[in-house]
């Protein structure tokens, strides 16, 4: 089976650096019926960045609306699902890098079942190149 490479849409946020932060954010969009394709969060400063990778990016923007967050702007992610195997990120950023494309960030991890999955980044200046080199609409 072939890699499937996506394009989708994500927001970030800044918020408190403390445990359970994370967590509320999460369970207010389970509440309010928003599935997420993907989550990231890191420390940024002094505080946390989340990012949201929606399925349905008016539902996240309603339910942020309605719990008054302010959500950053709409940025793109890539998103990669494929059969694990030796070398499959590689193969994938590899295209990318012969072309020039910098990658900002990449997660992956094995999904199991010989599934794995992956999310990466890139500079908007070449999020239309990268798409082009991976064969993503």
């Amino acid at each position: 089976m072939a890699d499937v490479v996506r394009k989708a849409d994500y927001f970030s946020m800044q918020i408190a650096d403390k445990p359970g932060e994370g967590a509320d954010y999460l369970k207010a969009l389970k509440e309010a019926g928003v599935n997420l394709l993907g989550f990231t969060g890191f420390p940024s400063g002094r505080r946390a960045q989340i990012d949201f990778i929606p399925e349905d990016t008016a539902k996240l923007r309603a339910a942020a609306r309605k719990l008054k967050w302010k959500l950053g702007t709409k940025k793109t992610v890539f998103l990669v699902q494929g059969e694990d195997r030796v070398g499959a990120i590689y193969d994938l950023i590899g295209k990318l890098a012969e072309a020039g494309v910098n990658i900002t960030a990449l997660d992956a991890v094995s999904a199991g079942e010989g599934r794995y999955g992956a999310m990466f980044w890139v500079k908007p200046k070449d999020v239309a190149k990268a798409a082009k080199i991976l064969g993503v609409k």
